[in-house]
């Protein structure tokens, strides 16, 4: 199934709810599960440092280095299984990626609030692929100014992509759940640019 696009005015989102065949993403799940070295990022919140409602790992070329919520990220190499993936995300996307913001949400406890991938070293119209391993959960978006909205649940091996102005004019986010939810992976990769 192709990238079909998302009806959210000024906002360029593109979704395939199947991209990655089911055993290839089971598979690769499994592998990142296992061996990925996953962290508690501490993050700042209202002024204080908080630990992350799930678990994070940058990984990236050398020299990609990201800060968002007040903490500089300097990335972990690339582990074989996603430089793979790499090569084909960025024939999907259309874009190169030189960084992926690895994200494992342990169960329904763990989420993502609402926030915007709009830090100063991704540029003003940045290119982001997000695919989704594992659990399925809802992923919401609201506009910053006006009340346009839309949410829907991103599948196991669904690719998402969000570009143009879908930064500046929406925050998204991972609502948590009380519902009875399995592991769930998310990779964003995304190119940082030099400050």
């Amino acid at each position: 199934m192709p990238l079909e696009p998302l009806p959210l005015p000024g906002a360029d989102l593109r979704l395939d709810p199947a991209w990655l065949p089911r055993a290839e993403a089971d598979a690769l799940l499994a592998t990142l599960l296992r061996d990925l070295p996953w962290e508690t990022h501490r993050i700042r919140l209202f002024g204080r440092e908080v630990a992350s409602p799930r678990l994070s790992l940058w990984i990236g070329d050398p020299g990609a280095v990201y800060r968002y919520s007040g903490t500089r990220f300097a990335p972990h190499p690339w582990p074989p299984a996603l430089q793979a993936l790499r090569t084909r995300l960025e024939a999907a996307a259309g874009g190169t990626f030189d960084s992926v913001l690895a994200n494992l949400y342990r169960d329904g406890r763990d989420g993502m609030g609402w926030h915007s991938d709009d830090e100063p070293e991704l540029g003003p119209r940045p290119l982001i692929a997000s695919l989704s391993l594992g659990a399925a959960r809802r992923f919401a978006l609201k506009a910053r100014a006006g009340d346009a909205r839309l949410a829907f649940g991103l599948p196991h091996g669904s690719l998402l992509l969000m570009a143009g102005d879908t930064q500046r004019r929406y925050r998204h986010a991972l609502p948590k759940t009380a519902k009875p939810v399995g592991p769930r992976v998310n990779l964003t990769f995304r190119r940082v640019r030099p400050p």
